[in-house]
């Protein structure tokens, strides 16, 4: 049974159709990668798998749960956790509050702050400043910490390099083996087509709400890739 099974995944904004039948499985301990152009559907598919987006309750399942439509508050408790596009982090608040937060579902875990100052020295060093007030790679640190701290079988990263240096992309890319060491997987929606190929076991590409190729990132072309992105 893999842990998440998306079978046939709709999405609509009002009249606006946003997905057209996503099937999509993560197994347990993998990396998945989700590209496509700007549009193309990444960002409301992972909306609907956290529950911000309605969907047929049996169209996604999680660790054998059926969970389509069910409450945002409720997956997380199950073990899914988004990190959202933009960050989103509460400017009122410090780094460590903004952390805490994360961890209010109170689900059994690995993830502390202790062990996540550890993946992210900068944050404990920080940890008193308020959030926003840190540069946008760190701001991204504490966005991943936050939904870490729910202590996720799975988590959704949503365009985490966006707007990000390069070397700043690389560290934060540089933790992914120590999160899944924690035996938490990992969704990850990106445009970088070279970074998800050298993260994710397997890659699927969205086009105009529909998965347009898939398969294991050693197997897929350039080609392959190129047609399935840009549909030339």
């Amino acid at each position: 049974m893999s842990l998440l099974q998306a079978t046939g995944v709709t999405a609509f904004y009002g009249d606006f159709q946003a997905l057209y039948g996503i099937d999509l499985r993560v197994e347990e301990g993998e990396t998945v990668a989700v590209i496509g152009a700007n549009g193309a559907g990444k960002s409301s598919f992972l909306r609907t798998l956290s529950g911000l987006q309605s969907a047929p309750r049996d169209s996604i399942e999680f660790a054998g749960q059926a969970i389509g439509g069910m409450d945002a508050h409720h997956i997380v408790g199950l073990g899914l956790a988004l990190v959202p596009e933009g960050r989103r982090l509460f400017p009122s608040l410090t780094v460590e509050e903004n952390l805490l937060i994360g961890g209010y579902s109170r689900r059994p875990g690995p993830w502390t702050l202790e062990r996540l100052y550890a993946l992210f020295p900068v944050l404990g060093e920080r940890r008193r400043s308020p959030g926003t007030a840190l540069s946008g790679g760190q701001q991204q640190m504490v966005a991943i910490g936050r939904a870490l701290m729910s202590n996720p079988r799975l988590l959704l990263c949503d365009e985490i390099s966006l707007g990000l240096a390069p070397v700043v992309i690389k560290d934060i890319y540089a933790a992914l083996p120590g999160i899944q060491a924690s035996g938490t997987s990992v969704l990850v929606v990106e445009q970088d087509v070279g970074q998800a190929m050298k993260v994710a076991d397997r890659v699927y590409c969205f086009q105009e709400g529909r998965v347009s190729l898939a398969g294991r990132s050693t197997e897929l072309t350039r080609e392959q890739i190129s047609l399935a992105y840009f549909g030339i």
